[in-house]
């Protein structure tokens, strides 16, 4: 009996702070601030362009910027798929394979002049 004692005046003494809460100097909180406004809208010309093409059985995905062929993705019927980058913009594709040793490192175009 002693001990459910000791347990019942511990929690009234862990309680003690929950039921001091009410205090009258407490203040509701701000109104929550507008909306941030609409972000302006993304230019369609700077979203790829994918044509898939099917001929013999093989894929082919071309990927274009403003019209600008960069990437090419051959999957054929029976083996790996490879890639062909255009890396310097000047029309000279090379071959990628998956997992090749190079790295491709994302190059954007920030401004033109």
């Amino acid at each position: 009996m002693p001990r459910v004692l000791a347990i019942s005046a511990l929690l009234m003494l862990a309680a003690a702070p929950a039921l001091a809460q009410n205090r009258a100097d407490l203040q509701p909180l701000p109104a929550v601030p507008p909306a941030p406004p609409e972000m302006a809208p993304l230019d369609a010309a700077l979203e790829p362009e994918v044509t898939i093409i099917k001929r013999e059985g093989d894929t082919v995905e071309e990927h274009r910027i403003k019209g600008k062929l960069y990437k090419i993705k051959v999957t054929p019927a029976h083996g790996v798929p490879y890639y062909l980058v255009d890396r310097e913009g000047d029309g000279n594709f090379s071959r990628e394979t998956m997992g090749s040793p190079e790295i491709s490192v994302p190059t954007w175009v920030i401004g033109t002049f």
